[in-house]
């Protein structure tokens, strides 16, 4: 069993705060992916778990066994990094051997998990090469293979696609995810990729500013995102915002409809709506119509409302075009309110689908 607990961890540099009160418990076999833009702290959090930095406070633990005291080589970790950090003067097969001779296994077994995790990762018939013979997907094929070879409880990834080009990063993901599966190992994987996330992820932690905001699985945080954050963080094109008056009979108007929303104090909340979740109507939220993207199957529209962008994703054979004003239907069941003062959402029963 290989599951990970971090309790109360927190790391200072200086007078800087990287994280905050950092409470995460990994399931054995997940897949866990730490999401967040570039300096949120995912990359601070995965190295205190590798015991390459070390918490100012808080515990981290790794089949109930408490490791953050412990070098990186007694924590039953693997580590496969942005550069690969592949050897450039070993052939695969002795990059693949390196950490099991470091650890003096015997070289029949050497042998037997070298080409079992090379068969795994398809590289097999490039043993014999050098890094210099290898593609970037190809060396990065072998830091994966190197990392199970160690036949680890867990395996930490920081961002290890993100130097591969758009189509190689869509196959390695594919493939990333299949080999993990059948490994069994529990992986922590860092990325600001969200697509990566979606794709990967048994559960993403959203990460903001040293601390986790949301952790849940990808379609959880994606229709029901717990903060204003994560709400336009997540979704390419994200979620449209618009701001929303309360009525005198506790209705909300937005773009001048009116809605059914939340009971609360507040007399404005922030209206959110996935550019996907909208239609064209007779009638709706009223928008000037800015850019037109044609992208295939669909068109991305950009427009104006109030004063205020909106995004909206429609059908491919609308005929719509720039300074036309349309009406824009939301799906109702996919509206989500959020607290302008604290970006917490409003609950709302009926829409929490």
């Amino acid at each position: 069993m290989a599951e990970i607990k971090i309790k109360n961890v927190a790391k200072n540099f200086a007078s800087y705060q990287a994280l905050n009160d950092i409470n995460l418990t990994v399931s054995d076999q997940e897949f866990m992916v730490l999401l967040g833009a570039s300096g949120c702290g995912k990359t601070t959090l995965l190295r205190i778990i590798a015991g390459l930095e070390t918490a100012t406070q808080g515990e981290v633990w790794i089949n109930d066994r408490r490791v953050d005291h412990l070098p990186p080589k007694d924590r039953g970790i693997a580590m496969v990094f942005q550069n690969y950090a592949v050897f450039p003067h070993l052939t695969v097969f002795e990059n693949i051997a390196f950490g099991l001779r470091m650890h003096n296994h015997p070289s029949a077994e050497i042998t037997k998990r070298v080409h079992r995790t090379a068969e795994l990762m398809h590289i097999e018939r490039l043993l014999k090469r050098y890094s210099g013979e290898l593609s970037g997907g190809q060396r990065q094929r072998v830091a994966v293979a190197r990392a199970l070879a160690m036949e680890p409880d867990v395996i930490l990834m920081d961002e290890p696609l993100s130097n591969l080009d758009a189509l190689l990063r869509l196959e390695m993901r594919a493939e990333l995810k299949g080999v993990l599966a059948e490994s069994k190992t529990t992986a922590i994987y860092v990325t600001h990729d969200q697509v990566e996330a979606m794709s990967l992820a048994d559960r993403i932690s959203v990460m903001n500013q040293g601390r986790i905001v949301q952790a849940s699985d990808p379609v959880d945080i994606y229709r029901n995102p717990a903060e204003k954050f994560v709400a336009g963080f997540i979704g390419n094109p994200p979620m449209n915002f618009l701001v929303a008056d309360k009525r005198p009979d506790g209705r909300w108007t937005v773009g001048g409809q009116p809605y059914d929303g939340p009971s609360c104090a507040e007399n404005t909340l922030d209206f959110a709506i996935r550019p996907e979740d909208v239609v064209l109507a007779e009638t709706g939220i009223k928008a000037k119509v800015n850019v037109v993207e044609p992208l295939g199957a669909h068109l991305l529209v950009t427009c104006d409302v109030n004063g205020a962008q909106f995004r909206a994703t429609l059908d491919s054979d609308a005929n719509i075009g720039r300074g036309d004003t349309i009406a824009l239907q939301p799906q109702l069941d996919r509206i989500r309110w959020f607290n302008p003062s604290n970006g917490m959402r409003q609950s709302l029963e009926k829409n929490d689908v």
